[in-house]
């Protein structure tokens, strides 16, 4: 197997935060891969942070830098997924704050 096709399997991890009051979009606070994305994916669930897996979406967040905002052409998509995690929060009681 290909080195490349190795970094293909291997399992990435980002995780975004949105505070209205402070930022016009959400941002990537944590992103890795192999055991770093295990570590950031654990987190999430021993914070009971809902997790949505899209390998596409995540490629193109991995481009974005820490502490940076999302761009424009990705907002629509994101908006997506934090509307389903909103979903899922409410119908677990409105944990997420």
């Amino acid at each position: 197997m290909s080195e490349e096709n190795n970094l293909e399997k291997r399992q990435q991890a980002i995780a975004l935060t949105y505070d209205m009051a402070k930022n016009a979009a959400p941002k990537v606070v944590a992103k890795g891969t192999g055991h770093l994305a295990e570590q950031i994916l654990a987190a999430a669930h021993k914070n009971a942070v809902p997790v949505y897996q899209n390998k596409t979406l995540t490629g193109m967040l991995m481009a974005i830098d820490l502490d940076r905002e999302i761009p424009p052409e990705l907002y629509r998509v994101v908006a997506e997924v934090l509307a389903y995690v909103y979903r899922i929060d409410q119908r677990l009681g409105n944990r997420l704050k």
